[in-house]
């Protein structure tokens, strides 16, 4: 592991580093589109084209109480979940949901905070994500969950005649991101620094459900990006990652991050499991 001197505020922090492959997108004429089932005969389920970038990903524990959602557009926080089995669903909507919520409104100030769906994810070697009787796996590819248009769009989806008048105040697309099973060592996340991603790097997919077609961005490489991981993350560690923020004034927006292969991890690493929350964050107008 190497070394990198970060500037936070006025202050200088001397980070070690990990030198690792990210899997951006491709330059293409067409706009990016994924199924998340098998579409139909000749159509493929994938039209995006990916490019790697070896870059340095950062160890942000030093400076984590530096790094705030609205600046870098995540954050590293402590919380420790009474759930005793993140595979019961029904342990995790009546326990971990108002956990969540309460942290999150704690964290943001913000005077509302519904969850609108989790994801759990069992990393299988050589299993591709969606596959029929395969658990999730991890995202391999840059990525940020909603756009400009899809993360006012969720309110919509979501709550109905409420969301005009909730659309009036500031909004956002948060997730709450934690291993179940740690130290984390496989397939650990990164997250990239907001403030150093471009608008032009930020490309609106099409992600096509059965009933509906969500969009996301994908990202082509920009160098001035800076990325960072927690190494060695625990289960009572969770990143807050920002998805979508309405406001405009500044503060951090996109954040985007992905999964990626820790180079100093051993052979026999213990494979990742993890949980996300996806959630709207609601302040008054």
């Amino acid at each position: 592991m190497s070394a990198y001197t970060a500037v936070i505020g006025r202050e200088a922090f001397h980070l070690p580093y990990v030198q690792a492959d990210l899997h951006y997108l491709a330059p293409m004429a067409e706009r990016p589109r994924n199924y998340t089932f098998d579409p139909p005969p000749g159509i493929p389920r994938s039209n995006t084209l990916h490019e790697t970038h070896r870059v340095p990903v950062y160890d942000v524990r030093a400076i984590a109480a530096e790094v705030s959602l609205d600046q870098q557009g995540f954050a590293l926080l402590r919380q420790s979940s009474a759930v005793r089995d993140f595979y019961d669903e029904n342990e995790v909507r009546t326990i971990y949901y108002p956990e969540a919520e309460r942290l999150i409104a704690e964290v943001t100030g913000a005077n509302r905070v519904f969850i609108f769906d989790h994801t759990v994810r069992r990393r299988v070697r050589g299993a591709d994500d969606r596959a029929a009787g395969v658990p999730r796996q991890p995202a391999t590819r840059v990525h940020v969950d909603h756009t400009e248009k899809s993360g006012p769009q969720r309110v919509r989806d979501f709550l109905g005649d409420e969301a005009e008048a909730l659309l009036q105040g500031r909004v956002q697309v948060i997730n709450l991101w934690r291993p179940i099973l740690g130290p984390l060592r496989d397939a650990p996340l990164a997250v990239c620094d907001a403030g150093t991603v471009a608008p032009k790097d930020l490309v609106p997919s099409d992600l096509v459900y059965r009933h509906r077609v969500g969009e996301t961005y994908a990202v082509t490489y920009n160098p001035a990006h800076r990325w960072f991981y927690v190494p060695d993350m625990q289960p009572d560690e969770a990143l807050l990652l920002k998805c979508f923020d309405s406001a405009t004034d500044g503060r951090a927006r996109f954040a985007p991050h992905t999964a990626f292969e820790d180079p100093t991890a051993p052979a026999d690493v213990l494979p990742r499991e993890s949980i996300e929350l996806r959630t709207l964050v609601f302040h008054p107008a």
